[in-house]
């Protein structure tokens, strides 16, 4: 099969390797969607040590079945392949599984590739209104899905009262965007330095977007109920630990940077809750595709498409700074 494959820091080549073979308990993908992620770009750049090259990366699919009686329906894969009898797994937070596995990273291969082999527990079937670029935004947009989650059971209020601010605009930022403005919150405030991108941000739902570069052009200091950070440095952990309000809330998402930035001082004189969130579990993975299907995250046009071969330059692009859109998706 086809495949585009890290070879090395900023290198990807697309080569001729050897065929996905799934196990017994698992359905072979045909892949017609796959989005960049910003641990495709870590790897691309050599700063994740657990994506060694060569490797095949990408871990936001959809495509068609190929092989066996599930052949040729249409599925979004769900990336985090958990033991499924550990206290996470049944508790229903496999996402927390010290056994998990993901695409794109050993011993898994991940889905910048014509096919994939996926468990069959981990695809949720799309309905055919829905096009495969769409139903791939299910595995960002659930992280989103996941963090507002686990805000709501901390937060002394409700989101229709609460003030929130998403620091950054990419798919994982929008998407928890999306979500806060599904489940009525009050206000929602997106920061994204971008120019391009905050322009199509903005057009994605009714957010409050601004600069943070611009002084005075976000919300004031300590207004905020709600914060998700979707970038994860540390000048947006400085960020977060401003804005958030006495018995505020921060989810942090982003994986930008290891260290620095929170202001422990003030969390504890104020009461601020950090949350760290990873992925998401197998229900809000399904319950964020359903939601994708029945549109209540709204429209989701602002993905760009390109070919798999593209991929490339894709990653150099973005990298450089040159791609407005939250999402590239590759078409293999």
């Amino acid at each position: 099969m086809r495949a585009l494959v890290y070879t090395g820091p900023e290198s990807l080549e697309m080569r001729n390797v050897p065929d996905a073979e799934p196990a017994t308990d698992e359905l072979l993908v045909r892949v017609e969607a796959v989005g960049i992620c910003g641990s495709d770009m870590h790897a691309y750049l050599g700063h994740d040590e657990r994506r060694p090259a060569p490797l095949i990366l990408g871990h936001e699919a959809a495509g068609s079945i190929v092989q066996g009686p599930r052949t040729g329906e249409r599925v979004t894969v769900n990336p985090l392949v958990a033991c499924g009898v550990c206290r996470a797994c049944i508790e229903g937070r496999a996402n927390l599984c010290p056994d998990r596995q993901i695409i794109s990273m050993p011993p898994r291969e991940g889905a910048f590739a014509t096919h994939l082999a996926i468990p069959a527990r981990n695809v949720v079937t799309v309905p055919e209104h829905v096009s495969s670029v769409k139903a791939s935004l299910a595995e960002p947009m659930a992280c989103g899905w996941h963090a507002v989650g686990l805000a709501e059971r901390i937060l002394q209020r409700s989101l229709s009262s609460s003030a929130c601010l998403v620091l950054g605009g990419g798919a994982i930022g929008l998407g928890a965007a999306l979500v806060l403005e599904s489940r009525g919150a009050g206000e929602i405030w997106i920061a994204e330095t971008n120019s391009e991108r905050r322009s199509t941000v903005s057009g994605a739902g009714n957010f409050r977007v601004f600069d943070p570069a611009e002084p005075g052009s976000g919300p004031k200091g300590g207004a905020i109920d709600l914060v998700v950070d979707a970038v994860g440095i540390e000048a947006t952990r400085a960020s977060a630990s401003a804005a958030a309000k006495p018995g505020g809330v921060i989810v942090h998402i982003g994986l930008g940077q290891a260290t620095g930035g929170l202001d422990i001082r003030r969390m504890t004189l104020q009461e601020i809750t950090f949350i760290g969130t990873y992925t998401y579990t197998p229900t809000d993975f399904r319950d964020t595709a359903h939601a994708i299907f029945d549109g209540r995250l709204g429209a989701l046009d602002w993905a760009e498409e390109r070919p798999l071969e593209d991929g490339p330059g894709a990653f150099a692009e973005i990298h450089a700074g040159r791609v407005g859109a939250p999402k590239t998706i590759l078409r293999p």
